[in-house]
């Protein structure tokens, strides 16, 4: 990735910032800390004929794209949620009373749950697609998406400026941190697996139940 940042630069940047908040799996850790390192020209020197970056510009493109990203993620799941869930909620527990409640919570919480979830590792890669899917009102997703984006990407960018050539040590510590969001996210989505297997499964035998009396 470094490599690619390298000798793309600001397109580079802006690619990885919109394909990280449309749900494709890139560490934005790496991509603005190596992003911010590239506005240090002690960092910059170390490569040849490679042009030192725009601090600004760097972080206003890495804003633009993760809005960008995180709109294509939340209409992809706004115009295909339902459809998904009808054809493949069986296989994960999923029906549509699932969707109401979920649209019932964002009505109430999506501000601070995308906010939050926009700034959280592993999280902010997905939050996009379940808040289209609970058809949050637009306007309020883009606000809190945006502000949630903007901490996210100037904190990254700025220390990745301030580190330059550290950036592999701290990057290291946001990613292991990130791998315990991940198994803890495992444990939950697990968790929330069997208690619908055992919903599920005490509703079809209620059904039974009735049946047979």
């Amino acid at each position: 990735m470094q490599h690619f940042l390298v000798q793309n630069g600001y397109w580079a940047i802006f690619m990885l910032a919109i394909l990280e908040s449309a749900c494709i799996p890139i560490p934005s850790e790496v991509t603005f800390a190596i992003a911010g390192a590239l506005c240090s020209s002690a960092f910059v020197a170390t490569f040849h004929e490679t042009q030192v970056l725009n601090l600004g510009v760097v972080i206003a493109l890495g804003v633009t794209g993760s809005v960008i990203g995180s709109y294509i993620a939340y209409f992809v799941g706004r115009t295909g949620g339902r459809a998904f869930v009808d054809r493949w909620g069986k296989y994960v527990l999923l029906g549509h009373a699932d969707l109401d409640r979920s649209e019932a919570w964002f009505e109430k919480r999506g501000p601070l749950t995308v906010l939050l979830g926009r700034v959280i590792p592993v999280v902010r890669t997905f939050i996009s697609f379940p808040a289209g899917m609970a058809e949050m009102n637009p306007v309020s997703f883009g606000i809190f998406t945006t502000i949630g984006v903007s901490v996210w990407v100037s904190l990254l960018t700025v220390l990745g400026y301030n580190f330059g050539g550290q950036y592999e040590k701290w990057t290291k510590g946001i990613s292991w941190a990130g791998y315990a969001i991940v198994v803890a996210v495992i444990v939950v989505v697990g968790a929330f697996i069997w208690h619908r297997y055992q919903q599920v499964k005490g509703e079809q035998h209620g059904k039974h139940t009735r049946r047979d009396s």
